[in-house]
């Protein structure tokens, strides 16, 4: 189905990693059939909106979003408004009732029919597809990735997990995997296209399961790190329950594999972890911190916290406060609990800690965590690290930022670097959340 119009469209995306990676399938969807991606929201036609359903934070700043949209129709009346992911996916036709300005709405699933909902939008319609398909994993699409130095790649979607405060596995379904085949292919061409870094994307990427070949996440991790030794290797996120020794032993023997590990821990409390259903306590969490620290020296961490949890007591929020102390996170998001409708939580569990009190938990983690962070990167000051220079800094055009393998922020000095380039730099300085240093100048070959 080709587009005789000619129409263009823009992208606004809300959330996290897998939602961009959507977007570059989005795009790929749309430009073959004829849609043009336009160069501004004012420009274009069609504006979609890619959005993310976990923290209500989050759907808040579509609603007003939508808001500002429907000033914008009213002074362009053959515009049209979209909603794509785990929003509409998690409200159905709720939004459109919600919402005049919507036009069509599209769940994680259902990309491949966006043509078709274009087209009927246009006729003045307003439709929806809320399908799950388990098959669905966009193989075969080649994504339209935005220039850079870094490039994502979803290996599995949706979720088994069914953690209590959680509305992924409502808003992206069942566990599917992409096939070892169709991941390899997209390395490939990640690597023709010079990108330097790859990022592998999932809501849980250690339940990464290749039906056909029976490999695991350990095994497509050691393929992808062979397959791009001149690319730095990434992955997010991992539960903690489910990090294997193999995969551990991977990252560690894998010198292009980065040093750093998201493993969300939510809480410090066993007794929370369990309401939480997160399927493993306290000590279980700090035997796998244990494991990746011994075999991965220098690993980074970092995590996520959910303050005020339903029946959170103070001892439960101590308990907390002393993990951080001890794990010594690099960062973390950090929230307060709010009930998501539809989740186990808001079905079964009572919220019963007051807002007034988890906003004062959810500070004092802040701060402590703060703390944290800028210690670690002080105690950073004098050592020499190679970093891989991503962009202009937005302070001078002189200077470049990048990161560590250990996901560190460094500002240096340009020199003779240039984006894409692994610069060793001197670490001088170090405020709360970023590095300052010198470059010492850019190694002459990368991983390989």
């Amino acid at each position: 189905m080709k587009n005789e119009t000619g129409r263009s469209f823009y992208i606004n995306t809300f959330g996290c990693q897998m939602n961009l990676a959507d977007s570059s399938i989005i795009t790929a969807i749309l430009r073959d059939v004829g849609y043009r991606v336009a160069g501004s929201e004012e420009e274009a036609d069609i504006v979609i909106l890619n959005t993310c359903a976990v923290r209500e934070n989050a759907v808040e700043r579509i609603t007003h979003y939508l808001q500002f949209l429907r000033g914008a129709k009213k002074r362009k009346k053959s515009l049209l408004v979209g909603v794509a992911g785990c929003v509409p996916q998690h409200l159905k036709r709720e939004m459109l009732e919600m919402f005049p300005a919507i036009d069509f709405l599209a769940g994680p699933d259902t990309y491949r029919t966006l043509p078709v909902l274009l087209q009927d939008a246009a006729a003045g319609n307003r439709p929806a597809a809320f399908d799950f398909r388990i098959e669905e994993t966009y193989a075969g699409i080649d994504p339209q990735r935005p220039e850079g130095v870094g490039a994502f790649v979803p290996v599995m979607r949706g979720c088994n997990n069914m953690c209590a405060f959680c509305v992924v596995p409502f808003t992206r379904g069942r566990e599917h995997s992409q096939p070892f085949g169709a991941v390899m292919d997209e390395v490939r061409r990640i690597v023709d296209g010079g990108y330097r870094e790859i990022t592998l994307l999932g809501q849980n990427v250690n339940s990464y399961a290749d039906l056909e070949g029976g490999r695991d996440f350990a095994s497509l991790l050691r393929a992808v790190s062979m397959e791009a030794p001149g690319c730095r290797i990434r992955f997010t996120t991992s539960h903690p329950k489910d990090i294997s020794r193999d995969l551990v032993e991977t990252i560690a023997e894998s010198r292009n594999i980065c040093s750093h590990v998201h493993l969300p821990v939510q809480s410090g409390s066993t007794r929370v972890l369990g309401r939480m259903n997160r399927g493993h306590g306290i000590e279980e969490y700090r035997d796998t911190v244990a494991l990746l620290r011994s075999r991965i020296p220098g690993v980074s961490l970092t995590t996520d916290i959910i303050a005020g949890f339903c029946g959170e007591e103070d001892e439960d929020h101590e308990a907390t406060l002393t993990l951080l102390r001890e794990v010594r996170y690099d960062a973390a998001f950090m929230f307060y609990y709010s009930p998501r409708p539809g989740t186990a939580a808001w079905k079964t569990l009572e919220d019963t800690v007051p807002l007034e009190v988890k906003k004062r938990r959810l500070q004092e983690i802040i701060d402590l965590q703060l703390s944290v962070s800028a210690g670690l990167l002080q105690e950073a000051v004098g050592s020499v690290v190679e970093v891989l220079a991503e962009s202009e800094s937005r302070r001078s055009a002189e200077q470049l930022i990048g990161r560590t393998q250990t996901n560190r922020a460094v500002v240096f000095d340009r020199g003779e670097a240039r984006p894409g380039d692994l610069v060793r730099v001197l670490i001088s300085k170090a405020s709360s959340v970023t590095l300052s240093g010198v470059n010492k100048g850019v190694l002459p070959v990368f991983y390989s």
